[in-house]
């Protein structure tokens, strides 16, 4: 058994596992290269984030949806090329806004640097995935575009908020739908797309796609309450603690106040304070948290995704990417538990 990519995905195929290596290895090369400028001060800030690794999995989405058609099409590597960029691009400008100190266990580039050269680092890299992506033609751009839009209105919802008439789970789906299942979406599509699968083909990835990316931020969501182990690359409780309000706490907020329940007003109470700077609150209010029944209604909803994204993958020819595929959908689950 082979481990090829994020999330200890498991291929037991060895010319899948060959493909998939051969991508990726072109497009960590690509990825360097694209970067580069004249200026060398711009190549160092554009190169930060690459050089601090990642998990690289939306060109690994990429690599196993042009499995469906041709895996050595020459549009799959640059269209994996296009995806990470402007994956990166998102997140200097999203430690920005976040003011974080640290991204994949190195000084953020706002950190290291200052804000406006982290701001206009992620501009480059998004001026560097257009250049790729006009060689890729028309429809390309337009789908990038279109998920580019999405992308940014998921992050201008976020930072406004739900509407006092808005429910606010739905709100925050939508938000995870726009920032994060957009870009999963055409990763799947610009796979399927650039090997040439059947429309159907393509289409059933691209709806994978969303699904997953949902799937893994909900996922994301349910370790930042649930785990000791960092598996979700932050501090246990991160999201708490900045009083950023995600699935598990949306749940809990939808669930009728238990009066006879101690432990369930003591939650509530904690919640409703400030627990950025009193540790020992923090501390209890991750704890009760945990033993909450809304943590597991959240693992709930975020299988939910998962599976539905299984069942997508259903009409499609059975083949070891298919089954990687399906893999994920199991990562999902394993990262929830």
């Amino acid at each position: 058994m082979t481990v090829v990519g994020p999330f200890g995905l498991s291929v037991q195929d060895r010319d899948l596992t060959r493909d998939v290596q051969a991508g990726m290895d072109a497009v960590e090369a690509a990825l360097v290269e694209t970067v580069k400028s004249e200026v060398p001060f711009i190549t160092v800030t554009a190169s930060h984030l690459i050089e601090a690794g990642g998990k690289r999995f939306r060109p690994l989405l990429v690599m196993l949806a042009a499995q469906f058609g041709d895996p050595y099409a020459p549009g799959v590597v640059p269209a994996a090329v296009v995806v990470e960029l402007t994956h990166l691009a998102t997140l200097y400008h999203d430690d920005v806004m976040d003011e974080a100190p640290v991204r994949r266990g190195a000084a953020s580039a706002n950190s290291r640097w200052d804000n406006s050269v982290a701001i206009l680092t992620g501009d480059f890299l998004f001026s560097r995935a257009s250049q790729v992506l006009a060689d890729l033609g028309p429809e390309a751009v337009r789908i990038q575009a279109d998920a580019f839009e999405r992308l940014v209105t998921g992050q201008i919802l976020e930072t406004a908020g739900p509407r006092p008439s808005e429910d606010p789970l739905q709100h925050y789906l939508d938000v995870i739908a726009g920032k994060t299942g957009s870009l999963v979406a055409v990763s799947c599509r610009f796979g399927a797309l650039m090997a040439g699968a059947e429309p159907r083909v393509v289409d059933l990835l691209t709806q994978y796609g969303e699904r997953m990316g949902t799937a893994f931020q909900l996922a994301d969501d349910v370790l930042d309450i649930a785990s000791d182990s960092h598996e979700s690359g932050k501090t246990p409780g991160t999201d708490l603690r900045e009083g950023v309000p995600t699935l598990p706490v949306l749940l809990l907020r939808q669930t009728p106040v238990d009066e006879d329940d101690p432990a369930d007003l003591r939650l509530r109470e904690l919640l409703a304070g400030d627990l950025a700077e009193d540790d020992e609150a923090h501390a209890e209010a991750l704890r009760l948290l945990r033993r909450h029944p809304a943590l597991e209604r959240a693992r709930r909803e975020t299988l939910r995704y998962a599976e539905e994204a299984r069942a997508l993958l259903e009409p499609l020819p059975d083949c070891p990417a298919k089954a990687a595929l399906q893999g994920l959908c199991d990562a999902v689950a394993i990262r929830t538990m």
